[in-house]
Formats: structure tokens, C-alpha cells, sequence
């Protein structure tokens, strides 16, 4: 923890965005006036009571929440403990990104844009961006690295089948990181009439505030939906962290709540001592990207945007601010975990329960299979279960046994 005095929960981020030290605005001067006008609308409409209305609404009518808080009764055997999965998996389109989406493109409407503009990088965000521009009647134009798009093909089919265009970003490692900055190249070209949704609580003020904003509905159920079934707040909540938009969506409730123990779970890849992973607040130091100051991945231990682990959406070379805030100030602990361990993971949870987890979220899962010798028969665990697998099978049928080593077993295992 820091020795820097930080200011306290409620007082973050402040009005140009900083948590503590971290977040604030970075940016050109020519992206300075929309940002500004983004400001002032997310500012307006956040507590509207019409703009709410019509989020709620499409909140249950479209993507079908609220999502359940489901008893893993079978991995809670396994794991020695009461494990609870907040399912945003079964959040239309099969992850927790279309409660920004659904956000942001109703702002977007009301601040008169005809455009959406989004990057992606496990593709889920790119998914969800295009049904809700498909949605609203509004064009679309997702940016994606050529080798995410090749781990995650069937993700670039679904954006084209709700008629949005996939841009390939072939610059640098042609991840994650590329996209978002060749999508903010367009935006900037076209800011007057196009909206740039970012998908995580990543880049400059009030990206950070505002995906937080909208994701905290998934925190705001889940601690609604444990203290009507169990009367009490949970031990322990955890969830994958990369951009950070699933952890933050949980952990915002349940900040003020000392006796919550809170995790948030990185991409240790093969190993934080090697050059494959991300890593960001296990390894990284503070340093500004994208439009932010945040803990980054220091240059030259991995290349940056580089494909570091098994999970294309936690392959990110930096973290939101609020993380690094919440890493300093010791409210939230965070831990690596590597793709061998979240290979096993997945398939526990496979076997066990007959869900297929996305790898992203069965980074989580691999550090309570980790910290299992240490749980307790009366903990209270939530897991965030931010989405599905099925966009990983290619990824992961090509990646098991070299994740497994030689623990991949004979050919009547499964993805050998």
C-alpha cells in the first residue's frame, strides 16, 4: 500500500476524474471539446429520471435482467465452501458488457449522434455495441485487433450479422491496446456525429466514472439478491479483472462494507516472472496510457498489448484508475493467477455444474481453486460470472494441451 495519504471512498473520482493519483484526462487537444460535451451529457442524464426509466426498461425487457445469483451447490462441495455465481451469462448475448452498452447508446441518442465507434478485444464489448447500435437505428464501426479477431471469429461474425463493420487495427501486436488506440483515432474525425463506447472503466474522464456507473447494477442486485436469500452480506466477492468494468460492476456495492473481503483476479498467463501475461497491478507501476494515469505493465518486461494469456478480454496492458486507487488504499486485494490453473478451472466448473464459463471469468474461479485448502464450510463467496464460453471454444481447443502440458491426458479428454 502507498504511503500517499488518499482520500477517502466517497470523495472519489473528483470533478476532472481523479481517483487519488490516477485517472484524470491525458489527451490531444483536439479530443478535448467532445469529451467536455460527453462530460456535460453523462452529467445531465445520469440521474434524469427519464433517462433512468428508459434504462430500466431495457435493462429487463432486452437484456433480461435482473441476472440470478445462482447456489454452485456441487463446486461448493468441491470448494469447501457456499459459493454463489452471479450469472451475467445469461445477460443477453452472454456477458455483462450490454449493461454499458445499453448505457452509453441511449446517451448517445440523446446527445443527437448517428454513429457508435467502439473497440474490442475478446469481442464481447464489439457484440454488444453492435446490437445496441442495431437497436436504436444507429451505424456502427468496431475496432479489433487481427489476432483477437482470429481468437475470437465467432464473436466478428456476430457483430457483422447486426450490421456493424469490423476494422481490423493492424498496428503494434495487433491486440487490445491497438484497437482502442485506432478507435480514437476515428473518433476524434468524427466527433461531431459519432459516440466512442468504450467498454471498460479505462481511459479519460468520464469513461472511468460513467462504465462504472453503468455496471454497477450488477454489484447493486447481487447485494440486494444475497441479503434476501441469506440475510447477511458475503465474506468474499471476486471476479477477473483486466480493463476492470466486471470487478468494479460487483465491487462498488459492497466498498463501504469492511467485512467484505474483496478479490479482484489478473492474467498471470505463464507466469508473472516470465514475459507472458497481464498481469498490470501484480507487476506494473504507475504511468499514463489511453488518456489516463494508472498502473501499466512496465516496457520491456512484456511487449505491451501483447497476447500475455489465455482470456483475449484481460489482455490489456493497463487497469482502470479506480483499481489502482483501490490497490493503494488496501480496500481490494489482487491476485495472478496462470492459464494452466484457469484451464482446470473452466473445466471444474464445466463438470461440475454444466456451465460453460468464459476463460476471463474462470480467472476467479482459478484463484478460489487455489485458496481452497483455506476456505471455510460457513463462508459466504460471490463469484462474478461475467460471461459465457462459447466464443472461446476455437481458442480453447487450440490452447488446452499447450495450457496443460502433459496434464491434458489421453484423446478422450475433453478439447484434446
Amino acid at each position: 500500500m502507498s504511503d500517499q495519504k488518499l482520500p477517502p471512498l466517497a470523495a472519489v473520482p473528483d470533478e476532472k476524474g481523479f481517483f487519488g493519483p490516477y485517472g484524470g484526462r491525458f489527451v490531444p487537444e483536439p479530443l478535448v471539446p467532445p469529451l467536455e460535451e460527453l462530460t456535460a451529457a453523462f452529467m445531465r442524464y445520469r440521474d434524469d429520471e427519464d433517462f433512468q426509466a428508459e434504462l430500466a426498461r431495457e435493462y429487463l425487457a432486452y437484456s433480461g435482467r435482473p441476472t440470478p445469483l445462482y447456489h454452485a451447490e456441487r463446486l461448493s462441495a468441491h470448494l469447501g465452501a457456499t459459493v454463489l455465481l452471479k450469472r451475467e451469462d445469461l445477460n443477453h448475448l452472454g456477458a455483462h458488457k450490454l449493461n454499458n452498452c445499453l448505457g452509453q447508446a441511449l446517451l448517445a441518442r440523446r446527445m443527437g449522434k448517428q454513429k457508435i465507434i467502439a473497440e474490442t478485444g475478446a469481442g464481447q464489448h464489439g457484440v454488444a455495441a453492435a446490437a445496441v447500435a442495431a437497436r436504436l437505428g444507429l451505424a456502427c464501426d468496431i475496432y479489433m485487433g487481427e489476432e483477437d479477431m482470429r481468437r475470437q471469429s465467432p464473436n466478428v461474425t456476430r457483430i457483422q450479422l447486426m450490421g456493424a463493420r469490423v476494422i481490423p487495427a493492424t498496428s503494434g501486436d495487433k491486440t487490445l491496446s491497438n484497437a482502442v488506440d485506432e478507435a480514437i483515432g476515428a473518433w476524434v474525425a468524427e466527433a461531431d456525429t459519432a459516440f466512442y463506447l468504450l467498454g471498460s472503466v479505462v481511459g479519460p474522464h468520464p469513461y472511468p466514472l460513467m462504465v462504472r456507473h453503468f455496471q454497477s447494477i450488477i454489484g447493486q442486485e447481487a447485494r440486494q439478491q444475497v441479503l434476501e436469500q441469506y440475510g447477511r452480506l458475503p465474506d468474499l466477492i471476486t471476479a477477473c479483472a483486466g480493463g476492470g468494468s466486471n470487478a468494479i460492476g460487483l465491487f462498488h456495492a459492497f466498498l463501504g462494507d469492511e467485512e467484505v473481503r474483496i478479490v479482484g483476479v489478473e492474467a498471470g498467463g505463464s507466469g508473472v516472472e516470465t514475459n507472458r501475461h497481464a498481469a498490470t497491478l501484480t507487476t506494473g507501476t504507475p504511468q499514463v496510457i489511453h488518456g489516463m494515469n494508472t498502473y501499466c505493465i512496465e516496457e520491456g518486461t512484456v511487449t505491451a498489448g501483447g497476447n500475455h494469456c489465455i482470456a483475449a478480454g484481460l489482455d490489456y496492458p493497463g487497469i482502470g484508475p479506480e483499481h489502482s486507487y483501490l490497490k493503494d488504499l488496501g480496500r481490494v486485494q489482487y491476485e495472478a493467477v496462470e492459464d494452466r490453473d484457469v484451464m482446470r478451472a473452466f473445466e471444474t466448473l464445466c463438470r461440475l455444474e454444466g456451465i460453460i464459463p468464459a476463460l476471463e471469468s474462470s480467472h476467479a474461479l482459478a484463484w478460489l481453486e487455489r485458496e481452497k485448502a483455506d476456505l471455510l464450510p460457513d463462508q459466504l463467496i460471490i463469484v462474478n460470472l461475467s460471461g459465457r464460453g462459447d466464443k472461446d471454444m476455437d481458442e480453447l481447443i487450440r490452447r488446452r494441451n499447450q495450457a496443460l502440458g502433459d496434464e491434458a491426458g489421453p484423446p478422450t479428454r475433453l478439447f484434446c
